[in-house]
């Protein structure tokens, strides 16, 4: 039996439902219920009938789907596929920001551990930030943990923000040296960036977006080629839904602790009911309400 029909089969015994990111391997996209990025995950994650979630994606997204889903059982395949960036935010570090600025609100990228996401007081994704730090009342807004996200958003909001210092090392790798190589060798294309990548690159970018917001960019435009200005595995999903036009990846940007999930240890955990996802309950409930803010703003 092909690694495909297993899991298949899996899925019906447990009423299991799959969940993928946009990087990750194409074969994991593919045997997917549903692909897409953190917004969409975690609304999908929300509304689910399934008994259990496979989550393949890095640890902070199966923490956040079993925070909106505390009666469901959530797997993660893979628990050494981390998050660099949510690991370079302390809870600490957040409680000494709101000690500096107590008028300040505290936005959590999704990009964050639960522990990080109950000090907030609101989450937010790539696709709906400026839209975030726009709803809140007070002027001064505490985001935690990407600065280039932050400063990308600080473009579009008259609100101060104060960043913190972390970066997604896949997308601080996406210099604006490889876009203009990329812009050399296809003089038509159209540059596409992740607002995680660093200012000049996005000083550069003809659109700035999350990757869903990259799909969406490349089907109405009536440009044929577009350089990919986030990690290599986005082309694939871009190519299967946009397949009358041509990407380029940029050398480099790839996610290594995406890559660590596998068909065989999705396999795995169907088969053995584990790697569970268990958060704290306190913690759990304090982070709950940072995360339903988000979708709620996501919805509208």
């Amino acid at each position: 039996m092909r690694p495909q029909e297993r899991i298949e089969e899996l899925k019906r015994e447990r009423n299991a439902v799959i969940l993928a990111h946009n990087y990750q391997v194409p074969e994991i996209q593919d045997i997917a219920d549903y692909v897409g990025d953190s917004l969409g995950l975690a609304l999908q994650a929300s509304k689910t009938d399934a008994d259990v979630i496979v989550f393949c994606g890095v640890d902070f997204m199966a923490e956040s789907a079993k925070i909106l889903n505390p009666d469901k059982v959530v797997l993660h395949p893979e628990p050494m596929a981390k998050c660099p960036m949510a690991a370079m935010c302390t809870v600490d570090g957040i409680k000494m920001l709101k000690k500096d600025f107590p008028k300040a609100d505290v936005v959590a990228y999704v990009n964050t551990s639960a522990e990080c996401k109950a000090e907030a007081d609101v989450c937010c994704t790539s696709s709906n930030a400026v839209k975030v730090i726009d709803s809140l009342e007070s002027d001064i807004v505490i985001f935690i943990p990407d600065e280039n996200l932050a400063s990308c958003s600080q473009r579009e909001t008259d609100k101060d923000i104060i960043m913190w210092p972390g970066y997604c090392p896949t997308h601080d790798s996406i210099t604006k040296e490889k876009i203009e190589a990329l812009k050399k060798e296809h003089p038509d294309a159209v540059i596409l960036a992740h607002p995680e990548c660093p200012p000049e690159v996005i000083d550069i970018a003809d659109f700035v977006c999350s990757t869903e917001g990259m799909i969406s960019a490349a089907r109405s435009s009536d440009k044929t080629e577009f350089i990919v200005g986030t990690e290599t595995d986005m082309i694939h999903r871009l190519t299967k839904e946009v397949p009358d036009k041509t990407f380029y990846p940029v050398k480099g940007a790839v996610c290594p602790t995406m890559k660590l999930i596998t068909l065989d240890n999705i396999i795995s955990a169907l088969e053995n009911m584990a790697p569970e996802i268990v958060v704290d309950e306190e913690i759990a409930a304090r982070a709950r309400e940072p995360l339903r803010r988000m979708l709620e703003i996501g919805r509208s």
